[in-house]
């Protein structure tokens, strides 16, 4: 494909994150940072059964604790409005102290406001609850035969189903991905602040201020401008905070009850069952191919835990359909209601769960078929989408290939699997494929020039982590050739103009595009004002001076046009690993991790870099460490921490590279970039499995990948 856009190189394609000074400094402060005159601290208490009702609830202990001012329980709750929209019995968002019903372990069941945050938090112990029992499920694979086909997921065919089953060659296994919790460093939190009975404040760890502002608005029935929402800083979010959840309108319920502002942080265990998860997944995967590696047919099933009072779905087998060229292919997606609380998107959702089971599963025909697993996906490159059969806007996925394994050193791989050690160690490398679509929405942007050269670019986005001011910043720095010192960039705040949810690999495309365009919007308007335009602050400058001009300003509303529709858009990722295991201990250690990104042009190198190794570190997790246990005689968690959840951490991965294609997507935008967030993860896990496998000739199909299941 002929590329319509030029990379040209920049002054500030080595600019570092705007915000990290304050960041580093203490100076950026979160939403659980900010002080208000009479602050109330809220803390909340949880049922300790799994599936019933509130018998009794005794709070006078608490009511009577030193700092105490008020409990709230379904006893007393203010009602919310918005609540009485959902019909009785329907299935939805958890309506938080609006009756007796317990659903899972955990769930709120008072919410305890003092003074102090530690008088809040002791007082909560001294409230005695009585329940009503019922039998409950929390084991999602004693309950595969209860999952059920959720309405916005349709069984998928094309040509023939189970074709696999009549090739050459086949495949055919189950693969099991536990609980993941997403755990970022800042723990969800809410200041809530109302002004009267018909506007608030709050200070919210959100991914969207927009969205939020909406779904308070709704919930109290105010006017959404009535509501302001703010987050300058978020200190990392994966999808847990893509919705408005039950404390956070409890926290906005309580404020209005006491007329006083009111803090509410979750504990660390709380972000276990109150935030959404990674859910549980089954899935059986078939692969058939000729005896030379053409692929036959693909069959992918898939069971996720969701639930009993919300249906949560994700795409784990959409990439099934997606990823090779493949005549016959079919997956079915099903759901099983437990009582658990209801998960929620996690980088890469659905996608990073599926390519587990079709990447370990293109590994493992690779090995049937004894034909390289780099080599057998080249026999099955799609070039034009197997869904749709539009062609792609831009692929370079095999570019990806090969950089990643010159990288990794792909071609010391034995094929051989467990035959190579080093310095004592099982040796073995591993690699999967990942892809996710490529959007672009709607935002809109102010960009106003100053009379001293700066400029200021506002939009209500929120950075939960990329760099999303730092980008923005080096867009506008390219267009309008002002040095990234002279650009000051505000977001996080709903007053601004709108964007969408910082989520699904959007934002560099979206937001990016609306800055792009506003910044060539300013430059015509200043065009018009001088007769031409000369590139820096100085030059500007000038010209607002010459005119007597304050500022020149344009609000511009950028979105994608209707050529996108021709083409099918995604973002392609390869991962590639090199493991070491102990063969005495089941050790796994991760000697070097190589990923390559095929995402379009790469707008900022530093920020690019820091979200592919974070995706590879994250990935890890899924692939070596992450697992919640349940204590399935109680419904109740048991490694709700960090002592006994293990993230992995930078020291886990002592070499990873991150790689770029850095080839332009023509047709998506004005950049030519693509999402990069989701790939960085979806892929690694199978990676990883597939590379103990070559260490050891164990395939573990059961992840985490834990020594107990190597020795």
């Amino acid at each position: 494909m002929e590329n319509k856009i030029a990379k040209k190189p920049s002054a500030t394609d080595g600019l570092s994150r705007v915000d990290g000074r304050l960041k580093v400094t203490g100076k950026a402060k979160y939403s659980a940072e900010y002080n208000t005159k009479g602050m109330v601290y809220a803390v909340l208490a949880g049922s300790t059964i799994t599936s019933g009702s509130i018998k009794s609830i005794d709070t006078k202990k608490a009511e009577s604790a030193p700092g105490v001012i008020s409990v709230i329980t379904y006893l007393n709750a203010p009602k919310v409005p918005g609540y009485q929209d959902t019909p009785a019995g329907a299935k939805g968002t958890l309506k938080i102290f609006y009756d007796e019903k317990i659903y899972f372990n955990g769930q709120p069941v008072a919410m305890v406001l003092a003074d102090t945050f530690e008088r809040a938090q002791f007082a909560s112990g001294l409230i005695d609850v009585t329940y009503n029992k019922t039998p409950f499920e929390t084991q999602l694979t004693k309950n595969l035969d209860k999952g059920v086909s959720p309405h916005n997921a349709k069984d998928y065919l094309r040509g023939q189903e189970d074709a696999y089953k009549t090739a050459p060659v086949k495949i055919e296994q189950e693969y099991l991905l536990p609980t993941n919790v997403h755990n970022p460093m800042e723990l969800h939190a809410i200041i809530a602040n109302w002004d009267g009975d018909d506007k608030v404040t709050v200070y919210d760890k959100t991914q969207g201020v927009v969205s939020t502002q909406r779904n308070i608005a709704q919930a109290f029935k105010l006017q959404p401008a009535n509501v302001q929402v703010t987050a300058p800083f978020v200190g990392g979010a994966f999808g847990a905070a893509l919705r408005t959840w039950p404390h956070e309108i409890a926290a906005v319920m309580a404020a209005k009850l006491l007329k006083k502002p009111v803090k509410l942080v979750l504990s660390r265990a709380d972000m276990f069952t109150a935030v959404g998860y990674r859910p549980h997944t089954w899935q059986k995967i078939g692969l058939g191919a000729t005896a030379d590696g053409k692929l036959v047919g693909i069959s992918h099933q898939a069971t996720g835990q969701t639930s009993v009072y919300e249906d949560f779905t994700e795409g784990v087998v959409n990439i099934s359909q997606l990823m090779y060229a493949c005549p016959n292919v079919d997956t079915k997606y099903r759901l099983a209601s437990l009582n658990v609380n209801t998960p929620t998107p996690m980088r890469g959702p659905g996608e990073a769960t599926g390519a587990i089971a079709l990447e370990c599963g293109m590994d493992e025909l690779a090995h049937a078929l004894n034909i390289d697993p780099i080599e057998l996906r080249l026999r099955n490159y799609a070039d034009t989408d197997p869904l749709t059969g539009k062609p792609y806007s831009s692929k370079f996925l095999s570019d990806a290939y090969k950089l990643g394994a010159d990288a990794i050193g792909w071609s010391k791989r034995n094929a051989q699997p467990g035959t190579v050690l080093e310095n004592g160690w099982l040796s073995g490398y591993g690699m999967a494929s990942g892809m996710f679509g490529a959007y672009r929405g709607a935002a809109t942007v102010i960009a106003r020039l100053l009379a001293d050269g700066t400029l200021d670019v506002q939009t209500a986005v929120t950075d939960i982590g990329p760099g999303t001011g730092t980008f923005m910043t080096k867009i506008a720095s390219d267009v309008m050739g002002i040095p990234a010192r002279d650009i000051r960039v505000k977001i996080g705040d709903s007053s601004l103009p709108p964007s969408p949810t910082q989520g699904g690999s959007a934002i560099t495309s979206t937001v990016g595009s609306a800055v792009n365009d506003a910044c060539v919007q300013l430059k015509q308007k200043l065009k018009e004002l001088s007769g031409n335009v000369e590139g820096g602050s100085g030059g500007y400058a000038q010209i607002l001076q010459q005119h007597n001009l304050p500022a020149v300003e344009v609000t511009v509303t950028s979105k994608g046009g209707p050529d996108m529709a021709k083409y099918a858009m995604y973002s392609w990722s390869v991962h590639f690993m090199k493991v070491l295991v102990h063969p005495t201990t089941g050790v796994v250690k991760v000697d070097k991790a190589v990923s390559v990104a095929d995402c379009g042009t790469i707008v900022s190198q530093k920020t690019a870099r820091s979200q592919i190794i974070g995706g590879t570190i994250m990935g890890t997790g899924m692939g070596l460490t992450e697992a919640v246990v349940i204590d399935h005689r109680y419904g109740r968690l048991v490694n709700n921490d960090f002592a006994n959840y293990h993230v992995p951490v930078q020291a886990d991965i002592p070499q990873c590279e991150a790689l770029f294609v850095n080839k332009p997507d023509p047709y998506i935008n004005p950049m030519g970039a693509k999402g990069m967030g989701e790939i960085a993860t979806i892929g690694v896990a199978a990676a990883l499995a597939n590379a103990v496998f070559n260490a050891t000739g164990k395939r573990v199909r059961d992840l985490p990948i834990t020594p107990d299941k190597l020795v």
